[in-house]
């Protein structure tokens, strides 16, 4: 079997004529010409062959205009939309006859050919109704490779979103137990002071890295710019220190002195602290990569009327005249080629500019030029309520007498978890996976049981069915564990019977409230 190569038969000429002879003559002339031609006997035949492909069709005046060719029409009619096939029609002498002129309102891109014709038209029409279709075909292409693209784009941003979630999941496991950890110390109140200091630096780091694993797990909201805020009232200088807590490696790596410029009197703002630290730790990091070792950074904070100003400073690379405008949009970076840029994906000051609006504030960019440094100052509102005296608030204890379940195959988790509950009074047994998380419980009657969801001999989810099934335990409080916390994975939860979906790692707060609720 020979094969019939694609291209050939896509810009063939699929050809009606009045006679046998007339085919022949005409299929020779264009082949002559190099140009590919294939005879159709009757217009059921050429609407076959156009399933199969064609460059145009070839038609007399009588066929073009029959009532039987309403299949052509709609053949026509129904083309893709980069498709419009050229139509040549062989007219009898008075080309502006009604009966061609109602062919060229019927089958659309019609070009008329008045016999006798000489060879050296049908061929040049041919052969420009051919290019036309080429282009056509270019066309198509482009819009399937272009759909290709597209589909495959979609497809990674999907597997990225898919990865990113699952990096967030696994990374909630060693979180918890190290949040815990914390709690635990916090609670004890037994460490000393230098030591005290060291368990504080490690719960604010933990936390940004909490946060940075929920920006994981929520990459769609990032993009269109839907990230949460959690607001409280904050002093600024708090949020000042963190920040440099959070950029002092970098800007003790290259050397750089820090000059922190403070007012007496405190600053309150109400904010995001996370969110505001890193504002802050953006611009202090960004000041230190692009400025040369043994640099000066200055970042400096003042007060004017229900505003007020953070400036950063540094006498660094600077930023020309022609890139200022552009600094804060997505993806822009000072100079990539630089040997100080240290990289990146230009997304920290673009970052800065939305947070800083969120909080309702703005941000500005200065430079005299390259080598003359860069000053960025962010201007936010204070917040000038009345603060309200410690004293008023009264803190509430939490002790509860409890008995609990703590079902996790992670036993570091489980451990201080349990740990955790029972500084709160409760009596914690614990099981590292279903199949003895149910042996215990037909001993032990625990008024509340928390089930890790993703253990591999057995799911959280089953597990809470079959203690559900227990007539003994209808009225035990299930509450779910798990790195998942979006709409389903907590409507999974309630459909098998679960009470309560906590999050890992969980915060101290909403455990202790939910203990307050037993």
């Amino acid at each position: 079997m020979i094969a019939v190569d694609r291209h050939d038969i896509e810009l063939r000429i699929l050809a009606i004529t009045p006679s046998i002879k007339d085919g022949e003559l005409t299929q020779s002339v264009l082949e002559r010409a190099g140009i590919s031609c294939h005879r159709c006997l009757a217009l059921s035949e050429l609407i076959t062959e156009l399933k199969v492909g064609a460059g145009a069709i070839l038609l007399p005046e009588e066929v073009a205009t029959n009532e039987r060719d309403a299949p052509l029409a709609e053949w026509l009619n129904n083309q893709p939309p980069w498709s419009d096939l050229p139509v040549l029609i062989l007219a009898r002498p008075g080309a502006d006859s009604t009966t061609v002129a109602h062919a060229m309102d019927l089958l659309g891109n019609v070009t008329v050919l008045e016999r006798p014709m000489r060879v050296a038209s049908l061929v040049s029409t041919a052969r420009s109704a051919l290019r036309a279709r080429l282009r056509q075909y270019q066309i198509r292409d482009d819009l399937l490779e272009r759909n290709r693209i597209e589909r495959e784009l979609r497809a990674a941003d999907r597997h990225k979103d898919e990865f990113l979630a699952i990096l967030a999941h696994e990374l909630r496991n060693p979180l918890a137990p190290i949040r815990h950890a914390l709690d635990i110390l916090k609670l004890r109140g037994s460490l000393d002071h230098s030591s005290e200091e060291l368990r504080a630096i490690i719960e604010r780091q933990v936390n940004h890295m909490v946060r940075i694993v929920d920006d994981l797990l929520e990459v769609s909201r990032i993009s269109t710019g839907k990230i949460e805020l959690r607001k409280e009232v904050c002093y600024v200088a708090d949020v000042i220190d963190s920040a440099i807590e959070t950029s002092l490696p970098i800007i003790n790596g290259k050397n750089h002195t820090l000059n922190v410029m403070l007012p007496a009197v405190p600053i309150r703002v109400i904010g995001d602290p996370v969110r505001l630290a890193q504002i802050f730790s953006n611009l202090l990091t960004n000041a230190a990569k692009y400025t040369d070792p043994n640099g000066t950074i200055t970042i400096e904070v003042s007060a004017n009327d229900a505003w007020f100003d953070v400036k950063v400073i540094d006498n660094g690379t600077g930023i020309s005249s022609e890139m200022l405008p552009q600094v804060f949009e997505m993806f822009a970076q000072i100079d990539r080629n630089a040997k100080r840029s240290q990289g990146g994906l230009g997304i920290g000051l673009n970052l800065v500019r939305s947070l800083t609006e969120m909080h309702g504030g703005s941000i500005q960019a200065s430079s005299d030029g390259l080598g003359q440094g860069c000053r960025f100052i962010v201007r936010l509102p204070q917040d000038l309520s009345v603060e309200k005296s410690s004293s008023d608030e009264t803190p509430q204890e939490v002790h509860v007498n409890h008995r609990f379940l703590v079902v996790d195959d992670n036993r570091d988790a489980a451990a201080i978890l349990g740990h955790l509950l029972e500084l709160f009074g409760a009596e914690v047994k614990i099981a590292h996976n279903g199949t003895q998380a149910l042996t215990i419980i037909q001993d032990y009657n625990p008024s509340a049981a928390i089930l890790d969801i993703g253990m591999p001999d057995m799911s959280g989810h089953e597990l809470a069915r079959r203690i559900r099934e227990m007539p003994q335990h209808q009225n035990i409080r299930l509450i779910a564990l798990s790195g998942w916390g979006q709409g389903d994975d907590r409507r999974k939860s309630k459909e098998s019977g679960f009470d309560d979906h906590l999050v890992k790692p969980v915060d101290i707060e909403v455990l202790q409230n939910l203990l307050r609720s037993l």
